[in-house]
């Protein structure tokens, strides 16, 4: 059924996170109700908008980085493409910050 898709380990890392992340975010609601608050974003949001707004951001993050990972080695003379854990990384860095600071 999944034969079209490349499940490499990164991808699998990252949609398992999204799903603990989902499954947390849900607990958490049910144990205590979200309420609205202004960030830095500039739209006031609850919990899950910022989870939302996030997820977004680590996806468009990694697509650039698969996107650009072929042009990088041009860019900084490096003798392979990059790992996709660096965006990895990063992503998830950027998702927490827009989590908490968001």
């Amino acid at each position: 059924m999944f034969d079209w898709m490349v499940w490499t380990t990164p991808v699998a890392v990252f949609f398992s996170c999204v799903a603990l992340m989902l499954i947390g975010m849900t607990v958490w609601e049910i144990k205590s109700p979200t309420t609205l608050r202004k960030g830095w974003l500039p739209l006031r949001t609850t919990r899950g908008d910022r989870l939302f707004i996030g997820l977004l951001a680590a996806a468009y993050l990694n697509l650039a980085f698969v996107g650009l990972g072929g042009r990088m080695v041009a860019w900084f003379q490096l003798e392979a493409e990059p790992s996709v854990w660096i965006s990895f990384v990063a992503s998830m860095l950027v998702l927490a910050l827009i989590l908490r600071k968001g």
